[in-house]
């Protein structure tokens, strides 16, 4: 007789509500392990380092976006007045446009500090290769120069004074740009509302008056030329009370400024 066939155990079924809860148990992220000190220590530095970016995003953008602003609206400081001001000395400024100062005074500067004013694009390639190859030349010392009006414009505007080789660095782009946005005679205008001319004054204007109690529309030619030799050092240089290698320099001066005219169309609306 064949043997029984016994049914197969049947399993009994967990409720619903207990898979569900398993379920969601396995979901469940695992608990996040503590922060290792070493990781907490680097926060203060990230967080500093992030703030060092901030500052050098804005002294970066300052004088690129300040340079459109300054297009249609006079600059109100320089940074060389307010670095003077710290120092102790005032400030004696009052804008004027091109129109409102003597054309003796631009053809006088531009005749003193950047004969090419007009044909560069902000620095003085020419120029400046001269000084390159005047430093490459081992039995002769440097003994020029290559800055140009703009990249004077920019280091008042925006820089400091000094010899150092990296404000030289940044004088570059920034001239190039502002020779870029700005027309030749918006650029001397502003240089000459900007620079200083002895301690504490700045602009044609005030010079005009600190020096020859005048106004800077009515500067002679030779007042100009005085004008013109104490810039590359006002501190130290009297254009009212010239010495005498003062006056020798403005002589000079004034023989270039009798051939200047065909240099300086730009100037001319």
């Amino acid at each position: 007789m064949a043997e029984e066939t016994q049914p197969a155990a049947v399993l009994p079924r967990e409720p619903l509500h207990t898979v569900e809860a398993e379920a969601a148990t396995l979901d469940e992220p695992e608990p996040a392990l503590p922060m290792r000190r070493g990781f907490r220590s680097r926060l203060p530095k990230n967080r500093w380092l992030r703030w060092a970016t901030y500052v050098v995003g804005f002294l970066v953008a300052w004088p690129i976006v300040m340079t459109l602003v300054y297009a249609v609206v006079p600059p109100p400081f320089s940074n060389i007045m307010l670095l003077r001001a710290l120092s102790g000395n005032g400030i004696d400024k009052q804008w004027v446009s091109l129109d409102d100062i003597s054309p003796a005074l631009p053809r006088a500067v531009i005749s003193s500090e950047d004969a090419r004013f007009c044909q560069h694009n902000g620095v003085d390639w020419i120029e400046f290769q001269g000084v390159i190859e005047d430093a490459m030349d081992k039995d002769e010392a440097p003994v020029r120069g290559a800055s140009t009006i703009p990249m004077q414009t920019a280091k008042n505007l925006f820089l400091w004074d000094g010899r150092l080789a990296i404000r030289k660095l940044i004088e570059m782009p920034l001239a190039l740009w502002m020779d870029f946005v700005w027309s030749k005679r918006r650029m001397i205008e502003i240089y000459l509302n900007v620079v200083e001319w002895a301690p504490g004054v700045y602009g044609a204007e005030a010079a005009a008056q600190h020096h020859f109690r005048k106004s800077a529309k009515k500067l002679t030619k030779k007042e100009a030329a005085l004008l013109a030799a104490v810039l590359p050092n006002p501190i130290k240089r009297n254009a009212g009370k010239p010495s005498k290698g003062v006056r020798g320099v403005a002589n000079r001066i004034l023989v270039r400024m009798a051939g200047m005219g065909p240099y300086l169309t730009c100037l001319e609306r």
